[in-house]
């Protein structure tokens, strides 16, 4: 499995920006990771990951699903999430949002949404496969 989702040059650049993400995650940030890690979904989960540009707030590299967390900031660049949505989506990755209020405020429903979303992609890629 190739796990390089960023070039070189770019990586040596989002690296540290990377590593600070996850030093300071946010409270949604947090929770979501609490199940997702440990392969508790099934299959491995890395977060602040360099893809293209961009970090990620999380992602499963085998299936190519990646998960954001938009807190307050992303109010003010609707316009640029779009944009690297659609750059992600053209890279072969799918991309799915909840705001922090979402997490915070019902995480047992987006830990849900998030499971239906793996085990759909999941089916999808052993149907793929044979």
């Amino acid at each position: 499995m190739n796990y390089k989702t960023a070039t070189s040059d770019k990586w040596e650049v989002l690296k540290p920006r990377a590593r600070d993400n996850r030093k300071t995650q946010t409270l949604a940030e947090s929770i979501v990771w609490n199940f997702l890690r440990n392969n508790q979904l099934g299959l491995k989960f890395r977060r602040q990951h360099a893809i293209h540009n961009y970090i990620v707030d999380f992602v499963a590299l085998r299936i190519k699903l990646v998960i954001e967390i938009d807190g307050i900031s992303h109010e003010d660049q609707i316009e640029y999430d779009y944009k690297r949505t659609k750059i992600l989506n053209k890279n072969g990755f799918r991309v799915i949002r909840f705001t922090n209020e979402e997490v915070i405020g019902n995480g047992n429903l987006v830990e849900k949404r998030i499971k239906e979303r793996v085990e759909g992609l999941l089916d999808e890629k052993i149907f793929n496969e044979q």
